[in-house]
């Protein structure tokens, strides 16, 4: 008999009522981005502040990316901290609120609208990260010791809280000037600290965790998450410190230098779970997940390049800035979230399903609530998709984006179906 080991006897399992509407929509988030960037991958030969790919940019950040982990941190926290939810009303506030803001917010992109749907879309979305950050507050507050995963959690969401209020100054400056330049000018603080601040720091900090579980690995390196967590965030407040402050390009490269050294130390991090596993053979889900780590490595080459082209006084390449910002949300979060997904949600679905029923007989394993062979048709969509839309990208030719993301709208069908399939489950007790 199989029962989950997501919770520990003193830890309250969060309502499935509360988890699963970010997932669901983050899997309509994540077709609707895919539909966005076949319709529009000429936007893609332009600009990167082009409208179409900030729309496609904020449905990924937000709809896909941020709602899946909203949801999915919803369930976690409490196991990281051996506890339970503050306040399940406050989760399906964060959700409501959030599910309202999202749109508003794409279209006044899509339509380069800066006035009330942009303006009441970033509203809603900040008092969605506040009913979050409250939630994860009164959660944590009732703790007798320090959880390194969940400060990461923590202190991600900060970050995010940062994002979504200078996303916010960045809308209203298009028509009441409320900073010195224009928007456009502020927004690497924005992206970064997005990027950096919350995905980074979060994705290190459920990962930790998540991957030795899921390997069955006793590896654990407190202090190394410690050096891990102080590079990015110092690294990120340098950052902020330079734009304002010191304009010195030499010095420009010590925030990225400072995230290269907490990403390859993750890695290590990950590879030494990896290497005292006791499971040896390992899921697809996990190989997704432990590929998304590598991933990382990345987009950091390309922004050493774009910084390194900024020092000899090159003019700006839209090429490179536009494959950097794809490989991030279509790369290395969506490659992360395809993996575990596949991980989490079944364990949410099957603590559901068979939670009072496990005494009653055999039930099926986690990984049967979901179609493997479509899990590997979404994998190999995903690989060839990803691979030639960036190339496209680079190259700027736009059959290679036509085709890549069409492969890419087939692993979002794909993926949508085996999230209705895992969500749909119903009992069977043998």
């Amino acid at each position: 008999m199989f029962k989950p080991q997501f919770s520990s006897p003193d830890t309250k399992t969060t309502s499935y009522k509360v988890v699963l509407p970010f997932y669901v929509y983050a899997s309509v988030s994540f077709l609707v981005a895919t539909i966005l960037l076949f319709v529009y991958s000429d936007a893609f030969l332009m600009h990167y502040f082009h409208p179409k790919i900030l729309a496609i940019t904020h449905t990924m950040a937000l709809g896909w990316a941020t709602m899946l982990i909203l949801g999915a941190s919803h369930q976690l926290v409490p196991v990281f901290i051996e506890g339970k939810l503050y306040s399940n009303r406050l989760a399906y506030i964060c959700f409501v609120l959030a599910a309202i803001g999202i749109p508003l917010l794409v279209y006044g992109f899509f339509t380069f609208n800066m006035q009330a749907p942009a303006k009441w879309g970033g509203r809603f979305v900040v008092l969605a990260i506040l009913a979050y950050m409250v939630n994860l507050g009164g959660s944590m507050a009732g703790t007798k010791r320090i959880n390194i995963h969940a400060v990461f959690v923590m202190t991600a969401t900060l970050w995010l809280m940062y994002t979504a209020l200078m996303g916010l100054i960045l809308v209203y400056n298009f028509h009441t000037p409320l900073l010195e330049s224009g928007s456009q000018h502020y927004l690497p603080l924005h992206a970064h600290g997005g990027i950096v601040g919350w995905f980074l720091l979060l994705v290190f900090g459920v990962a930790s965790r998540l991957i030795p579980m899921f390997l069955i690995s006793k590896y654990t390196n407190v202090k190394l998450l410690w050096v891990i967590y102080t590079l990015i965030n110092v690294g990120l407040l340098f950052y902020l410190v330079l734009f304002y402050f010191e304009k010195n390009k030499l010095l420009s490269l010590i925030p990225p230098m400072l995230t290269l050294v907490a990403v390859v130390l993750f890695i290590f991090y990950c590879y030494k779970a990896y290497k005292n596993r006791l499971r040896k053979s390992i899921d697809e889900q996990i190989q997704i997940s432990l590929l998304a780590i590598f991933m990382i490595l990345l987009p950091m080459i390309i922004l050493f390049g774009i910084i390194i082209l900024m020092l000899i006084g090159t003019s700006e390449n839209t090429e490179l800035s536009l494959t950097y910002g794809f490989v991030i949300f279509f790369g290395w979060l969506t490659s992360i979230i395809l993996g575990m997904t596949f991980k989490t949600l079944p364990f949410i679905t099957w603590n559901k399903v068979y939670h009072k029923r496990a005494a009653l007989g055999k039930t099926p394993n986690p990984k049967d609530l979901f179609d493997a062979f479509v899990f590997k048709n979404m994998s190999v969509t995903y690989l060839i998709g990803f691979l030639v839309f960036a190339m496209g990208i680079f190259y700027m030719w736009l059959p290679l984006l036509k085709i890549g993301s069409m492969f890419l709208i087939f692993t979002s069908i794909f993926y949508n179906f085996n999230v209705i399939k895992i969500i749909s489950h119903r009992a069977k007790v043998s």
